[in-house]
């Protein structure tokens, strides 16, 4: 699964950077960034963020979205608090079959890109968080899929997205090694080039198969991974930079 990110603006701006113009790119982060929740050092899913997407309708320049997808089906603000966080996820075996995926799956997919994001491992009983990112300390562009709800009573428009998820590569099933789970994920992330076929229109069953072979596990080589002070409890550091570096505990016996 994918509950627990590092997001920065550095990171979050980067495809938006590679395409923009400076002036333009700089306008336009001096706008976007007092709407988000950003820098997100560490933030769960649970707390449902705000951070930035870039949609297949908006492939360039980044929108503002709320982590916890809200299918337009959705009847009230309290349905909607009450679906959102099943929404974090989408496993990417099942997103053109769910009623609150299949929708987006076919034409809303964007991509959120983050720092990395964090995992719990389990070793005797315990409990201890790993941080992965790119091996060359890239962003990583994860899979997602987006969504935009009319709240029917005011008329606010709401924008949020939910992370895809694809079975863990060696690296990641070593770590997500959750007994209660069936099987160890990881999100579905994207090399820099399959961007932009992953925000491609779904016209025909062609236009499907494309994307479904797109959701693939990413290179181990290409990771990395320590392990990092507690993410919950009395011992959290919270939203700070720190909470991101390397803690090693004597006690856990992992070799990647």
């Amino acid at each position: 699964m994918c509950y627990d990110i590092k997001a920065t603006p550095t990171a979050q701006f980067q495809r938006a950077r590679r395409q923009m113009e400076a002036a333009i790119f700089e306008e336009m982060r001096q706008n976007r960034l007092p709407q988000t929740h950003l820098p997100l050092h560490h933030a769960t899913g649970f707390s449902h963020p705000k951070l930035l997407i870039y949609t297949n309708q908006s492939p360039d320049m980044p929108s503002v979205s709320t982590w916890g997808l809200i299918p337009h089906w959705v009847k009230d603000k309290t349905q909607s608090r009450k679906i959102w966080n099943s929404t974090l996820n989408a496993r990417s075996e099942t997103i053109f079959e769910k009623p609150s995926f299949r929708d987006s799956a076919q034409n809303k997919r964007c991509i959120i890109q983050v720092d990395g994001f964090y995992e719990h491992h389990h070793f005797n009983g315990k409990t201890y968080p790993f941080f992965i990112h790119h091996h060359q300390h890239q962003p990583l562009s994860l899979a997602g899929l987006w969504s935009e709800w009319v709240d029917r009573q005011t008329g606010e428009i709401l924008n949020t997205f939910a992370i895809v998820t694809t079975k863990a590569n060696p690296l990641m099933a070593k770590i997500h090694n959750n007994p209660k789970l069936p099987e160890p994920r990881m999100p579905l992330i994207l090399p820099q080039e399959w961007e932009d076929k992953w925000l491609q229109s779904i016209g025909d069953e062609l236009d499907k198969k494309a994307i479904q072979e797109l959701m693939v596990s990413f290179p181990e080589s290409e990771l990395e991974a320590h392990t990092v002070n507690k993410l919950r409890g009395k011992n959290y550091l919270g939203n700070i930079p720190s909470v991101s570096d390397r803690v090693e505990y004597e006690e856990l016996v992992f070799r990647t």
